[in-house]
């Protein structure tokens, strides 16, 4: 995890010396690596929902369901990387260490527990007189590249896991969760879990990228 003491990494140029205005959007990449475990909760059919709600209503709905999952990650030492509209990615630094089961154990144990509890957060969408969400949850490790914009101090990153979450994730069920190979391959023998091949991906290579879903034993 990168604090913020750590700016030397950063290389932002200086807005005075550029003539840079306060709009202009500049990204600082630390030149550090790293692997995660990597993850994505996604709403389904949010833009049918949102033109079906006012914007009040709408903004309840994103509110609940988008606190709901921030809660639950914080459970597994989750991080949120950032909001996307109608989904979050994350990270699980415990991760990073690849010597031990409990980075990747919590990266399954909390995309299991934001599917267990979907009626639960039904129930608060209800209470608010609005409808039931339905959400895919996919995950996946490998290495990423930390990066910095210069209006946050929080850290983004960029690489394969990142850009894997987001391809396979409409291969998990509604209310279900997906992993890639490469997260695959550091948890399949773990006893607790039970894995299927569900899909393959192409990624323009000799070799095809499988993708497992993810229950309980």
């Amino acid at each position: 995890m990168v604090s913020g003491s750590e700016d030397k990494m950063w290389d932002i140029p200086d807005i005075a010396e550029h003539n840079m205005s306060t709009s202009d959007y500049l990204v600082a990449f630390s030149g550090q690596t790293q692997n995660y475990c990597v993850g994505m909760v996604d709403m389904v059919n949010s833009t049918k929902m949102a033109a079906t709600l006012g914007n009040a209503k709408i903004s309840t709905y994103y509110q609940i369901f988008l606190n709901s999952m921030s809660k639950i990650l914080s459970r597994f030492g989750g991080f949120v990387i950032k909001n996307i509209g109608d989904c979050l990615l994350y990270y699980f630094p415990e991760s990073s260490k690849i010597n031990t089961k409990f980075g990747f154990m919590c990266c399954l144990e909390c995309s299991l527990s934001m599917i267990e509890n979907h009626d639960n957060i039904c129930n608060a969408l209800n209470q608010s007189d609005l409808p039931c969400v339905d959400y895919r949850i996919s995950a996946d490790y490998g290495s990423v590249i930390l990066m910095r914009t210069n209006n946050s101090d929080s850290p983004d990153m960029l690489g394969p896991p990142v850009n894997m979450c987001t391809k396979i994730n409409h291969a998990a069920k509604t209310n279900g969760t997906v992993i890639g190979g490469d997260l695959y391959t550091m948890v399949k023998n773990f006893n607790d879990y039970r894995f299927k091949k569900v899909e393959e991906f192409s990624l323009g290579f000799k070799h095809s990228y499988p993708v497992y879903s993810v229950s309980r034993r």
